[in-house]
């Protein structure tokens, strides 16, 4: 970054948003010898059990991991990440919260690795913010936003929340839904709501996991259950809840011990008894595509451009095919950043696949909300008969981790 007067500077890249998917990307335009401001007016909570923390997970799948390797990241994840070896879905749409049916899609059908790695988002700010400490070309500003966007056809101009102003050639929309930098480029977004809320908590459990991901369909929303690495000594995983908005904010008032029995009839009793872990945070359900991928000197990513239900770890995976996609566009033409064929070409590649993604979470989503037992039994034999199939069963988990 350099100094152009008193309260103006310049850089290549401003990227607008402090969470997983803005730090990711200040980490991979840094470590690529781009200079890059990160803003973010929320200052990212680094502990687990402090106030505010965000006690979600990501799970990295397999494409991912390569990218984090080449920026810097995957050795600050390794030793946090549980590994994803088996995905397992469990219909327990009968009379009775039972499992009825149970499928398991085991990695080894298709790769040597597992499907993925799972870690909790607020280690995965702690560890972010560090890598970006190594980075001398990267601006990290915790508590400053964005607050106005005025473009030309070779530079945009950010003003932030501090009054000082950034020149850029690129801004980086990582600001989420509701995207402030989105909004001032103009970009139309189409959402649907589903009245669903997710639950999100951590809970210890006397069966081991064995590194198997569950998703228990019943109604409301799946109820599903990801490896993470023991704690306090017992097995441990991280839990989403989703269930229409009233059920899920009655489930969030609940006494501990009433939950507690919820969830462990909820679960299906697969873990044995579950012990809440943590605070209990609830989330809103909403499917959102951005019209256009990007605006003059705009690119969206992340949430400001696509928003999907918690379902088969695709959110923050499709982020990082965002992140990827730039990275080659600026790699490839680093003199063209952010003119407009670079973001026209940006746009072509990832549109139309963030928009089948989109249409194909929204349907596993209402199909996961089915409550007449007609249906929910219908949901069933669809399982049981795409798993009997082995291609399109391989087909299915090759498209799950993004593989062309």
């Amino acid at each position: 970054m350099t100094q152009t007067g008193k309260q103006t500077e310049r850089c290549d890249i401003l990227i607008s948003g402090g969470g997983v998917a803005g730090l990711t990307a200040a980490a991979a335009f840094g470590a690529s010898g781009f200079s890059v401001i990160c803003v973010d007016p929320t200052p990212p909570v680094t502990e687990r059990d402090a106030k505010g923390a965000d006690l979600r997970t990501t799970a990295f799948l397999q494409p991912a991991q390569t990218l984090l390797e080449t920026i810097g990241l995957w050795p600050r994840f390794a030793d946090h990440a549980a590994p994803l070896q088996v995905m397992r879905i469990v219909d327990a749409g009968g009379a009775e919260p039972t499992a009825r049916v149970v499928k398991e899609f085991n990695a080894a059908e298709i790769s040597e690795k597992p499907f993925g790695w799972n870690l909790p988002n607020w280690l995965l700010r702690r560890e972010l913010i560090a890598r970006l400490s190594d980075l001398p070309n990267v601006d990290f500003r915790a508590g400053v936003g964005s607050q106005s966007l005025f473009t030309r056809t070779d530079e945009a101009r950010v003003t932030l929340t501090d009054g000082s102003q950034i020149t850029t050639r690129l801004v980086l929309a990582c600001d989420g839904r509701n995207s402030p930098m989105r909004d001032a480029a103009h970009i139309p977004v189409r959402t649907t709501t589903y009245g669903q809320k997710a639950l999100a908590f951590a809970v210890t459990h006397p069966v081991p996991h064995k590194n198997v991901s569950t998703e228990i369909h019943r109604s409301g929303g799946p109820f599903t259950l990801v490896p993470l690495p023991d704690y306090q000594g017992k097995p441990s995983s991280a839990v989403v809840w989703m269930e229409r908005g009233a059920r899920a904010r009655d489930l969030q008032n609940l006494p501990v011990d009433a939950f507690e029995a919820e969830m462990t009839r909820r679960s299906c009793g697969l873990f044995g008894d579950l012990t809440l872990a943590s605070r209990r945070t609830l989330w809103p359900i909403i499917s959102q595509s951005a019209q256009h991928m990007a605006g003059e000197r705009v690119a969206l990513m992340a949430e400001a451009a696509h928003v999907v239900p918690p379902i088969g770890a695709q959110g923050l995976n499709m982020s990082l095919g965002d992140l990827q996609a730039l990275l080659d566009l600026a790699q490839t033409r680093r003199e063209g950043l952010g003119d407009v064929a670079m973001l026209n070409a940006y746009h072509k590649a990832r549109h139309a696949e963030i928009l089948l993604r989109v249409k194909g979470i929204d349907l596993l989503n209402r199909t996961s909300m089915l409550a007449p037992r007609p249906l929910r039994d219908l949901r069933a034999f669809g399982l049981g008969a795409l798993y009997s199939l082995p291609p399109v069963r391989r087909t299915l988990m090759q498209m799950g981790l993004g593989m062309k």
